[in-house]
């Protein structure tokens, strides 16, 4: 007879763990980088899926499976977690001039 394979789901009751960005940035090859505004942000590569997304620079869409970053302050007002919740999805190039002075 088979063995069960046990849960890996948190038990019922206890409270969810705690958001390590640090670790969940460096999984996925995440690297801090200069944002938009010059503030410090974490910038990873996803996976191709096939949901469409708005990048916030061109507001025209990202379509799935389309190669594209995504970015959250690094250092956000009300934590990291809070911060990673507000990270948004950009075309390359997009992330790459939006409100960067050229010149």
């Amino acid at each position: 007879m088979p063995s069960k394979r046990r849960s890996s789901k948190r038990p019922y009751g206890e409270p969810h763990p705690e958001l390590d960005v640090d670790r969940v940035a460096n999984a996925t090859g995440g690297r801090r980088e200069p944002g938009p505004g010059g503030e410090e942000y974490i910038v990873v590569t996803p996976r191709p899926t096939d949901k469409t997304y708005v990048c916030p620079a061109c507001r025209q869409d990202i379509p799935p499976r389309t190669a594209h970053l995504v970015a959250w302050a690094a250092d956000g007002l009300f934590g990291a977690e809070e911060a990673a919740a507000q990270r948004r999805h950009w075309h390359t190039h997009c992330w790459n001039t939006f409100g960067r002075n050229r010149g």
